[in-house]
């Protein structure tokens, strides 16, 4: 069995910022994570990636945050999902208070 793509979506939020989400299921976990899915969400406004989920192969699942990198634990799709919308929220209160 190969990667079978599950998901490939760019969402629109302003003229200046836009969320991608790739994901795929994939015959075997990737070295560095404990589940069968390889994912790539990014948050880009202006041009910055300045939010980004993924997982690489023995790096496993992790989030950048602005500048800051750390671990992710991964549960299910949905909660990812729900996590990188939640931190999108976030960014955009955050910026729209500065």
């Amino acid at each position: 069995m190969k990667a079978t793509e599950l998901l490939r979506r760019r969402i629109p939020y302003t003229e200046a910022a836009f969320a991608e989400l790739v994901l795929w299921q994939l015959p075997a976990p990737l070295p560095g994570s404990s589940h069968s899915y390889k994912y790539r969400l990014a948050y880009v406004v202006a041009g910055v990636s300045v939010l980004r989920y993924d997982n690489e192969s023995g790096k496993g699942d992790h989030r950048h945050f602005r500048d800051k990198e750390s671990r992710y634990a991964f549960d299910d799709v949905d909660k990812l999902l729900a996590s990188f919308q939640r931190d999108i929220e976030r960014i955009n209160r955050e910026d729209s208070d500065s």
